[in-house]
């Protein structure tokens, strides 16, 4: 296959290409592996690669498919290029036929902000400005995703770990229900078939009439960029004029849930949990009249490797963590000194099929 084909089709598309035989899973394991050769040199996305088992599970998904087994067509990813932030991620991913072919990058020792990525030959690159870290801590799945290297790539987010350089890197990013305790699995894709496939196992939509949201820049107390905001709230602005979303009156303002979600990672904070109550029941009431919440993802750009000096990159993120929202991040445009921003819808718990009725609306962007 061509790599213009290999950037251009899906997750979902390759794997149903690959059960047709119109593709072969090796060959569409060769132009991934092209791909990470042409440019992880440089953007070091990659912390390890496992060619020699990548090639073994995509000749097993060839050998089903070729015996006349059925199991491959059951596989909504079989013979899918996939990396991994974690290989206790894989389950999920192997039950679906994915071909991992590697582990991606994530922040090294030494600091305690966690939005870059490390590995043993350097600092993982952002790929629209390799001055400036692409977000962590699934720093590598989500250079990975942006540069095609792979259709899709597993995270985890326990503060905005996904959707935060899949805002920097330009690519959707989703942060599934969670209990409110931990790091969430999740997952990066350009495609919104793909996120769906690997959070339900089938492609196909749920038909829901479109949501109503409410906007927020700040959510009443984070120090948000007036560009970014500027830029996130237009690509809002498209969505509602487009009739994906519909948009509602009044304000989504909470408590700031730092000390939240701090207290729930073991830092003694008195009065925590009467702020996430308090947050709880302001979320309650917010969703008593609106299907999602609309925040940029980030209160700033994307800072440089040395770090995000007092800016809080997960201002607008972990508190969605704290209270278990579902939350995806989707690419919202570029500020004027052509960094991405991205744009957060959070929906009501278990209630994804809001964020992608949204998302199927719109048209992935080119690989970067």
């Amino acid at each position: 296959m061509t790599l213009e084909e290999y950037l251009r089709l899906s997750a979902v598309e390759l794997a149903a290409a690959i059960a047709a035989g119109t593709l072969s899973a090796r060959e569409v394991l060769a132009a991934a592996l092209d791909q990470v050769d042409r440019l992880d040199g440089e953007l070091r996305a990659f912390r390890e690669l496992w060619p020699e088992r990548a090639d073994a599970a995509a000749r097993a998904i060839e050998a089903e498919r070729t015996t006349g087994a059925t199991l491959v067509h059951a596989r909504a990813l079989g013979g899918v290029p996939v990396a991994l932030k974690n290989l206790r991620e894989a389950d999920r991913l192997n039950a679906l036929g994915a071909v991992p072919i590697g582990a991606t990058s994530r922040p090294g020792p030494g600091t305690d902000w966690q939005t870059w990525g490390w590995t043993d030959r350097g600092p993982t690159l952002n790929p629209w400005n390799p001055d400036l870290t692409p977000g962590g801590s699934s720093a590598g799945s989500a250079v990975a995703v942006s540069t095609g290297m792979v259709p899709l790539a597993t995270g985890t987010d326990g503060a905005g770990s996904i959707r935060i350089p899949a805002a920097w890197c330009g690519v959707l990013g989703l942060k599934p229900t969670g209990s409110g305790q931990g790091a969430v699995p999740g997952v990066m894709a350009r495609h919104v078939d793909d996120l769906r496939v690997w959070l339900t196992g089938s492609a196909a939509p749920v038909a829901v009439p479109p949501p109503r949201v409410i906007w927020s820049a700040d959510l009443g107390y984070a120090e948000t960029d007036p560009e970014v905001a500027g830029v996130v709230r237009a690509a809002l602005d498209r969505l509602v004029a487009a009739g994906s979303v519909v948009a509602v009156g009044g304000d989504a303002e909470l408590l700031d849930p730092e000390q939240v979600w701090r207290a729930r990672r073991g830092a003694a904070s008195p009065g925590a949990e009467e702020t996430a109550a308090e947050n709880d029941r302001r979320l309650a009431a917010i969703f008593g009249r609106t299907e999602l919440i609309a925040t940029p993802t980030t209160p700033n750009r994307p800072h440089g490797h040395t770090g995000p000096g007092r800016q809080m990159s997960v201002a607008l993120t972990w508190g969605f963590n704290v209270s278990g929202h579902p939350a995806i991040s989707v690419p919202a445009g570029h500020t004027a000194d052509g960094s991405p921003a991205g744009l957060q819808l959070v929906a009501r718990h278990h209630h994804e099929t809001d964020l992608f009725a949204v998302l199927d609306t719109m048209k992935p962007g080119p690989p970067r």
